[in-house]
């Protein structure tokens, strides 16, 4: 593969921007769900309804996005996607905007207003974004460094900041917030929605007038070849599709109902009275700063560890934090890192399951690799359509959230990581038995 550097370096660092973009837009519907939970008498299931409506767009999008680098080429996708980006963000901050006293329903006793109904389809709308993204970024950034260890290497150094946005929005949505009270809304945080619709822009202006190699663009009458088989006929890859699914719901689920029991100043919460929302904000950030240092770890000694055996170490690590966490009383509580607009970065006191909960992010930050290592290994010519199986799974981030938050809703929020611990002791035992490939005799070339 040949490339030349010099022409390649304004569209890598556009790659990586929109690297960072993905986490930064993805990470912000949790945090947003604690003004969501407010405005509807702390129905944490109501309030992550827009973490699910962002994952629920990969189901429907996953394997269709595949298909657009190979019809239309990854320059048109990215600027298709960054459209749709631009129209979802603005979409949300419209909800603070249009029908705030217009009831639309009621469910479960609750009046849904129409603000809410046009949040969750901004949310949407961003997930289709993000979705088509992060089908784009990894396959350029390889393809701009010409392959090989320098391709690698743009990938990797496009997870850190990847891995960094995601640090900085709970901190950023919090720091905005402060304490959230009757009068907060999604205005509060309009600075962030419109940074986000500002760098989507500037990056599709400046790849419209790029030139980017498109070695997968597909010519017309190009037939599809037909395989005898499919990623479905293989248990390894079945049953990794599932810890897909039940990952992204842990990773995601354990940060993001972290933050609502910090935020919320109730006896059912933290019981935190000042600055919740900054707290816990900050204290989130603390789990995606150590799932950053967590792939660094990994970046490190993957060359000698196996993806097997790290996923199990990991796994078994992080039932044993989230159970320290459930069964410490709130009223341990530990000092640890906060910040808001008002009072800057200061120490609060904390319940001690809260940093045990955040040291979960150095387990999560592995298992992504390691089960989609295992599960495509011995694939062959079906590992383009397991990539794009997985890519639907993602889901989970959204299922599994919401799930947790109704069972928090109904005995308490640290009774809802028992779902985490059931989940975790699926990951263990895809890597003690589940990631074996027992179907060797299915031909793969």
């Amino acid at each position: 593969m040949s490339t030349e550097k010099k022409n390649y370096a304004l569209p890598i660092g556009i790659m990586f921007a929109l690297f960072a973009m993905i986490s930064f837009v993805t990470n912000l519907a949790a945090p947003f769900g604690t003004i969501w939970r407010n405005e509807y008498a702390g129905s944490n299931v109501l309030g992550m309804m827009g973490n699910m409506m962002n994952f629920l767009a990969y189901l429907f999008m996953g394997i269709p996005a595949g298909n657009m680098l190979v019809k239309i080429g990854y320059k048109k996708t990215a600027l298709i996607a960054m459209a749709i980006g631009v129209l979802g963000l603005f979409t949300q901050f419209l909800s603070s905007k249009i029908g705030a006293e217009t009831a639309v329903f009621t469910s479960g006793g609750f009046i849904i207003k129409l603000n809410f109904i046009i949040y969750l389809l901004g949310a949407f709308i961003c997930g289709f974004c993000v979705c088509m993204l992060n089908t784009v970024v990894n396959p350029m950034l390889n393809l701009l460094g010409g392959g090989g260890n320098k391709g690698n290497q743009l990938i990797q150094t496009g997870g850190a900041l990847n891995s960094l946005s995601g640090t900085l929005t709970p901190l950023f949505v919090g720091a905005l917030i402060g304490t959230v009270t009757v009068k907060t809304t999604m205005t509060d945080i309009a600075p962030l929605l419109f940074i986000a619709m500002g760098v989507f822009a500037t990056a599709f202006l400046v790849i419209s007038f790029l030139s980017i190699p498109e070695p997968h663009l597909q010519k017309g009458g190009a037939i599809k070849e037909q395989f005898p088989h499919s990623p479905w006929s293989f248990r390894h890859t079945v049953l990794g599709v599932i810890g897909i699914f039940i990952y992204v719901g842990v990773e995601i689920g354990i940060p993001g109902t972290l933050n609502f029991f910090l935020s919320d100043a109730s006896e059912k919460g933290a019981g935190i009275l000042t600055n919740g929302a900054a707290i816990g904000g900050a204290i989130a950030a603390i789990y995606w700063l150590l799932m950053l240092v967590g792939r660094s770890i990994s970046s490190a000694i993957s060359g000698k560890v196996s993806s097997r055996t790290q996923l199990i170490v990991v796994s078994a690590t992080a039932i044993f934090f989230v159970l320290f966490a459930i069964f410490i009383p709130k009223t341990v509580t530990v000092s640890m890192p906060g910040y808001s607009v008002t009072n800057g970065f200061n120490m609060s006191q904390v319940p001690l399951s809260a940093l045990f909960l955040v040291l979960c992010g150095l387990c999560t930050s592995v298992m992504w690799g390691g089960i989609f290592n295992l599960a495509v290994e011995g694939l062959g010519k079906y590992t383009a359509q397991a990539s794009g199986i997985f890519m639907m799974m993602v889901v989970g981030g959204g299922i599994l959230p919401v799930l947790q938050q109704f069972i928090s809703d109904s005995v308490g929020y640290m009774a809802s990581y028992w779902l985490i611990v059931a989940a975790l002791a699926y990951l263990l035992f895809y890597g003690l038995v589940g990631s074996k490939n027992v179907n060797k005799d299915i031909p793969v070339e």
